[in-house]
């Protein structure tokens, strides 16, 4: 055992050290780094994003980040004045957004969009699907048409909108996919089935999307968010007991906003997240942890 003291044992290595000497070599294994090196791995500079959905306010704030990154934006949305809204929010100096109306269950009018959308902006390099609709009701009592609006919304719709968009991907060979995911792809949530049922097969198609296009330069991902303050739970969580209830559950002790996911949303459409691909993210104040 050494006589030496912690204190005394503890050198260093550069800077004021009188033993170091800066002509020692790099350890073997280590990589050079210049000053700067990763600075960049954020910026959307030239980058031409497409979000599809406000998504109660999800859509929006995502948009809204990216745009601070440098992106271009276009907006789609079912409601026009929601689209037009958020797109002159992204708006900057030099740089138009434009928006227009769009039913992501329509895979015509989907395709038309597109086709209109890489037309006017050059291409899309990244794609947020936001859209997305609830109805909370016992599992017995939804209607076929209620089931049908959900799954063709949340599910169908992410995939036209995705597969319109990745045609143009693929062909340039570089692509960013990010979907609005949910804890409900993973937790069993009562009075949830149809929504639960959308999310969970975004996940897993995410994933299918992922192994497919990554081969060719295209990344697939979404985040999974908790219980969140938004027009989709709204009235539901507005209920004191409801919200305490939710609140209990979530780690951090509080429902998220949108704004929780945006860093989430650069990172994963951003150089930041270029080796990351076929996950869900779950931004959730540890609700999926336990």
């Amino acid at each position: 055992m050494s006589d030496e003291s912690p204190r005394q044992r503890f050198r260093v290595i550069r800077g004021d050290d009188p033993t170091s000497h800066g002509d020692d070599p790099p350890h073997p294994a280590s990589h050079q780094y210049a000053p700067g090196t990763f600075r960049q791995l954020f910026d959307l500079t030239g980058r031409v994003a497409l979000v599809v959905g406000d998504g109660g306010g999800l859509g929006r704030a995502i948009a809204a980040g990216l745009a601070d990154f440098g992106a271009r934006l276009a907006i789609a949305d079912l409601d026009p004045a929601a689209a037009a809204a958020t797109a002159e929010m992204c708006e900057r100096p030099g740089i138009a957004c434009p928006a227009v109306q769009l039913d992501v269950t329509n895979p015509v009018m989907v395709r038309e969009v597109v086709e209109q959308l890489e037309s006017l902006c050059g291409r899309i390099d990244i794609l947020v699907n936001a859209a997305g609709v609830q109805a909370r009701k016992p599992a017995t009592e939804y209607t076929p048409e209620e089931w049908r609006w959900i799954i063709d919304t949340n599910l169908s719709g992410v995939f036209y909108v995705t597969q319109a968009v990745g045609r143009g991907m693929l062909a340039r060979g570089y692509g960013r996919v990010l979907s609005i995911g949910s804890g409900s792809s993973l937790l069993g949530h009562p009075y949830h089935v149809p929504y639960a049922a959308s999310k969970g097969g975004l996940a897993i198609m995410t994933k299918a999307l992922a192994t497919e296009w990554g081969p060719r330069g295209v990344t697939v991902n979404a985040i999974g968010p908790t219980y969140t303050e938004t027009n989709l739970t709204r009235g539901f969580a507005d209920d004191p007991g409801t919200r305490q209830r939710l609140i209990a559950e979530i780690p951090l002790g509080r429902l998220g906003t949108p704004e929780d996911l945006v860093g989430a949303a650069i990172f994963l459409c951003s150089d930041a997240g270029r080796f990351v691909t076929g996950q869900t993210l779950f931004v959730d104040g540890g609700r999926t942890a336990d």
